[in-house]
């Protein structure tokens, strides 16, 4: 087994997004073959710190600060909404880099951070959360379509209207009448390994309120059921917007707390602005 004794960590949630989180600016603090089996021990909520993944913080050679992240499996995933901001808090707090907008580097391209103050008090965290793409051979999925928006997917015993998207990672919408009625431990594993999804994916249920406001339910790849996942809310707004059901601004209601979206259209691409805040829990050693 991996030792950690010692080592040091802060523990950050967004919106009930939880994450230990390391500073390795100054050097490696967990070996790069260690740190699977590091997240996994550290992720456990009886036996460790208890997280819905671990955030690392690294120097960047093609943006201010780097960033990575490890699923509670010891998976890496390619970002996250709601543990993007907790960096931003965290990386502005401890002086490791003290400016109101910053670039990181992450495995889904760079993103950029604009942090909102109080009396010198980080608040609110507003990222570009960059391009989306809906090509099924990008997210990846196994579909004959080029785009697999709103289309039929069997699941067990029941179809889902499902739209497959990617942020940097891969994500299921499906809009339905009342999320509270969906059983997303039945329905959440069995769509994430299900066989139109090669990389697996995350699994998102949505019931619209109204044109610009929503409610949503999420099955996390690697992780299972979790009270918010910024990428998944940001693949929401995007595929309501592209569907016609929402507006340019979005308010999203996740388990966890409340985000905020406007979408935007580059390249050819539909991207979104998230907004949202990111608290300090605790700082602890093991």
């Amino acid at each position: 087994m991996v030792d950690l004794k010692g080592l040091r960590f802060s523990k950050m949630h967004g919106i009930g997004n939880d994450f230990p989180i390391i500073n390795e600016f100054d050097g490696e603090v967990i070996p790069e073959a260690d740190k699977s089996e590091a997240c996994r021990i550290l992720c456990h909520r009886n036996f460790g710190v208890g997280g819905d993944g671990v955030l690392f913080v690294e120097p960047s050679e093609v943006a201010d600060i780097g960033y990575r992240m490890f699923n509670p499996d010891g998976s890496e995933a390619e970002m996250c909404g709601n543990g993007i901001r907790c960096f931003g808090d965290f990386v502005y707090r401890k002086g490791i880099l003290k400016q109101e907008k910053m670039t990181v580097e992450t495995r889904a391209g760079i993103k950029t951070i604009e942090i909102t103050l109080e009396n010198d008090e980080p608040v609110l965290f507003k990222v570009d959360m960059g391009l989306s793409t809906f090509k099924t051979s990008e997210i990846p999925m196994n579909a004959d379509e080029d785009e697999f928006l709103n289309g039929e997917l069997g699941v067990l015993d029941t179809k889902f209207n499902l739209t497959a998207v990617s942020v940097g990672n891969p994500h299921a919408i499906i809009f339905v009448d009342d999320v509270d009625e969906i059983d997303i431990k039945k329905y959440g594993p069995a769509i994430e390994a299900h066989e139109a999804f090669p990389e697996k994916i995350n699994v998102h249920f949505v019931e619209v309120i109204s044109g610009n406001e929503a409610k949503m339910s999420t099955w996390e790849r690697g992780a299972g059921v979790t009270l918010a996942c910024g990428t998944g809310a940001t693949s929401t707004a995007i595929s309501g917007f592209k569907l016609g059901l929402f507006g340019d601004e979005i308010l999203l209601h996740l388990p966890g707390g409340d985000l905020k979206f406007n979408i935007y259209e580059k390249e050819g691409a539909l991207g979104a602005f998230m907004e949202g805040p990111a608290e300090l829990v605790f700082e602890g050693e093991l």
